[in-house]
């Protein structure tokens, strides 16, 4: 019984992505104009949602115990760095968690 509840659960959740993922096409496609306002999400929501990312990664980082915030800090630091110098989100991200992975394994032990 739950290989079968597996199965169907993944199978809904399928469904519904697949839903999702077409429905702007159906709601928008064609001669249809986008609406002003679904524009104007598109354009702002990244920089809201990666913003949000940021404070809800950093809000357990308790600066007065040790490593103190200091492999965050220098992981928020590459990330901006990589960011600025190479423009490619990707590499910034993966870079960023690759630092500071080896810095909390390796350094702040």
């Amino acid at each position: 019984m739950p290989d079968i509840r597996s199965a169907v659960l993944i199978a809904v959740a399928a469904v519904i992505t697949a839903i999702l993922r077409f429905l702007p096409f159906f709601i928008f496609g064609g001669k249809r104009k986008t609406p002003e306002f679904i524009t104007y999400l598109g354009k702002v929501l990244p920089f809201a949602i990666m913003a949000m990312l940021v404070v809800f990664c950093l809000k357990n980082v308790s600066i007065t115990a040790f490593p103190h915030g200091i492999p965050e800090l220098i992981s928020v630091a590459a990330v901006a760095l990589l960011h600025i110098w190479k423009r490619n989100t990707l590499l910034s991200i993966i870079g960023g968690t690759v630092l500071y992975i080896l810095l909390i394994n390796f350094i702040f032990i």
